[in-house]
């Protein structure tokens, strides 16, 4: 009797997880969103983990990535990759990727070593569910997700802007919206952040949600596929998030060339170059060479070359291999004073920061790698400036308290949705004029003022209020200028009368049901195609009610005709609604969108037409979090996409419906809570011994 007892009582602790049967064993427990939640001894183990779940989830993604900042794409997968090829090679990814891992501090290149191994572990153990094509890229090595790290931060959101970055071709733009609230503005008395990134849903920028549990951590969030630590997320003490910012961390520099140099402060200069050879496969898999002659000058490799002059590239922050130890840092941090002296080191060159502590405190950071510029302002330096001068070529960034910065507003509240600094709350807390004139430009777009009027709106958030908010599908530019449009067109023939009653009607979001948001969209389209749009342009003392009014009224009702012609031709209605004409195709999945990426929405949805004549979704929002930093901490999430891109994964798309809904998933960190909505529960193989390195 004791004995079945006692092993009854066994089966109910494995079954609750009150304990793992062997604390050192590395152990994954996915639950049914395919979210895994690694529990491990150790940091290292904590890397291996996450890798192994990665190839798991995005196994065949990850090898492809990995192949691409290799610069050996085009000898895995053939001649249509050789531009990417020579551009990152041209650029220094992989030699760089070598350098910098030599120069991390050995703990943290044990960890990159670990992730490696657990992507191979994973290939080892199941090399049925790797497609053929990318086995090529096995044994990959912490070269390969430092050397994918680097391309995507410093040369696919850095420089992409300003340089054409080849397979950088976007369906969608970059953007994102977050949000700190003080606890004076939270009904509850405790601090709350929304992180809500919009990027394509595609290719290097899809996301990967995971939960590290450790003896030291307690950590949730996201990272991008192939990257080996969590970039946004929250453990028990604060929870942070990124926007794209409007920094600027690298320079295009015009060189004259002179004799067979380049002319530097009067004196003709020696370009430095050096040659590497790239193998490219053909259709019948066999092999050419590919000679790459790389030219640099003092300013940076040669981008762009004719017989008179050239274009150089300079880009911060490739002296310093510290990004991804500072993500890991951050993620461990155990209060705000802790998270910000872990931030101000700028290791990470790029995106704005924010964050909430347990502790009430929120902060902002215009983070990245600022260059320290001798003169000039935002938008001379992104334009190609000249490169004869040396006087000109910036060897220093500025530092934490040089750069806009912010604690505990008076306000009690920030916002960032991708505009400059200035605006991070309101009224403002920052002068611009006390900063560099290249720091950053001036304005505030539509949906940033959204983001402002969402917060000033509401003075005692709740949890799911901010989960409301963040799915406001209002379009303030129809606040702007639909009354006016509306007068404008009650003069007007019937065709324009006809539509401005739809668009009088209409309730000014872009929800699934909306009846008149197409036609007004495909009124914005064509009214902005014909010169100035507004009648009052944005001023600084009217942020957030300008810009307004319709500068061309006659041409504003022409444009009303012939979107309603448009509209009515294409879906038989002037009020189709929203979501039949929008659609969340992914996955196998069809279903009616919402939101959209004009007008000011804070819920953003990237759609391009589809060959139905309908629109599908590419883009917008990813993965989003409101947590609560109670205790203990409270967190919905939702990754828009599903958590796999593995083929036959159930995962891939299952979150459509929720994002249909405008739902979030509650963010499980609890064991017994993960073991009650449990898929599969996986016990990692022993650690490699000895590093392989991808051939």
């Amino acid at each position: 009797m004791t004995g079945r007892l006692l092993l009854g009582l066994a089966g109910i602790l494995a079954l609750t997880g009150c304990g793992k049967a062997d604390p050192a064993t590395t152990e994954i427990l996915w639950d049914r969103w395919g979210v895994p939640h690694i529990y491990a001894a150790n940091d290292a183990e904590a890397f291996r983990g996450f890798g192994y779940a990665q190839a798991a989830a995005h196994g065949d993604l990850l090898l492809k990535l990995y192949g691409e900042a290799r610069g050996r794409a085009a000898e895995y997968w053939g001649e249509a990759n050789l531009s990417k090829d020579r551009f990152v090679r041209t650029v220094g990814v992989p030699r760089r990727a070598a350098e910098w891992y030599d120069a991390m501090a050995p703990a943290f290149r044990a960890n990159l070593d670990a992730f490696a191994d657990g992507v191979n572990q994973y290939a080892e153990r199941y090399p049925e569910r790797i497609v053929d094509s990318v086995k090529a890229v096995l044994p990959v090595t912490a070269q390969d997700a430092i050397a994918h790290g680097q391309l995507v931060v410093h040369f696919r959101f850095m420089v992409s802007g300003q340089v054409d970055v080849p397979a950088t071709r976007l369906t969608a733009t970059p953007a994102s919206n977050m949000w700190a609230v003080a606890p004076e503005r939270s009904a509850s008395g405790n601090a709350l952040l929304l992180g809500n990134p919009h990027l394509p849903w595609s290719d290097f920028f899809l996301f990967f949600e995971a939960h590290q549990a450790t003896p030291s951590r307690n950590l949730y969030g996201v990272s991008l596929i192939g990257s080996p630590v969590i970039a946004i997320g929250f453990n028990d003490f604060v929870a942070w998030s990124h926007t794209v910012n409007t920094q600027d961390g690298a320079d295009v520099y015009r060189i004259i060339k002179q004799g067979q140099g380049y002319l530097l402060d009067g004196v003709e200069r020696e370009f430095t170059s050096r040659t590497e050879l790239l193998h490219v496969k053909a259709s019948d898999g066999s092999m050419r060479t590919d000679t790459l002659v790389i030219r640099s000058t003092v300013h940076g490799p040669l981008i762009s070359e004719d017989t008179e002059s050239t274009l150089a590239v300079r880009v911060a922050g490739l002296d310093d291999p510290g990004a991804l130890a500072q993500w890991w840092d951050m993620g461990g941090a155990r209060n705000s004073a802790d998270f910000e002296s872990i931030i101000r080191r700028i290791n990470v060159p790029f995106f704005n920061v924010m964050a909430a502590g347990q502790d009430g405190t929120i902060l902002y950071f215009f983070g990245g790698k600022t260059p320290r510029r001798p003169h000039g302002d935002f938008t001379y330096w992104r334009s190609p400036v000249p490169g004869d001068s040396s006087a000109l070529i910036w060897d220093d960034h500025l530092g934490y308290d040089e750069l806009p910065h912010l604690r505990n507003p008076a306000t009690g509240w920030l916002q960032n949705a991708n505009d400059p600094p200035w605006t991070v709350t309101w009224p403002m807390a920052f002068d611009p004029e006390q900063y560099p004139a290249y720091l950053s430009p001036r304005g505030m777009g539509l949906r940033a003022q959204q983001s402002a009027l969402l917060q000033l709106a509401d003075s005692s958030f709740t949890l799911d209020e901010l989960v409301a908010a963040k799915h406001s599908t209002r379009v303030l530019l129809a606040d702007r200028v639909l009354d006016e449009l509306v007068r404008a067109a009650e003069g007007g023939d019937e065709v324009a009368q006809r539509a401005a009653r739809v668009l009088a009607k209409w309730d000014r979001t872009v929800d699934a049901e909306s009846r008149g948001a197409v036609l007004f969209l495909a009124w914005v389209h064509h009214w902005t195609r014909g010169g100035p749009a507004f009648a009052r342009p944005w001023q600084a003392d009217s942020a957030l009610s300008t810009p307004a009014g319709l500068a061309r009224p006659a041409d504003a009702v022409a444009a009303l005709r012939t979107a309603a012609a448009e509209v009515e031709r294409a879906y038989g209605s002037h009020e189709v609604p929203y979501g039949e004409v929008m659609r969340l195709r992914y996955g196998g999945k069809d279903l009616p969108g919402n939101g959209g990426d004009d007008g000011g929405l804070f819920r953003v949805a990237n759609y391009i037409p589809d060959t139905d004549g309908k629109y599908r979704i590419v883009g917008g929002d990813t993965y989003y979090q409101a947590v609560e930093l109670g205790r203990p901490v409270r967190a919905k999430v939702l990754l828009a996409y599903g958590n796999a891109t593995q083929p036959g994964s159930k995962y891939i798309g299952d979150q459509l419906e929720l994002f249909a809904a405008k739902g979030m998933r509650d963010a499980w960190r609890d064991r017994r809570e993960i073991e009650a909505n449990l898929d599969l529960r996986e016990e990692l193989p022993p650690a490699t011994s000895a590093r392989s390195g991808g051939r």
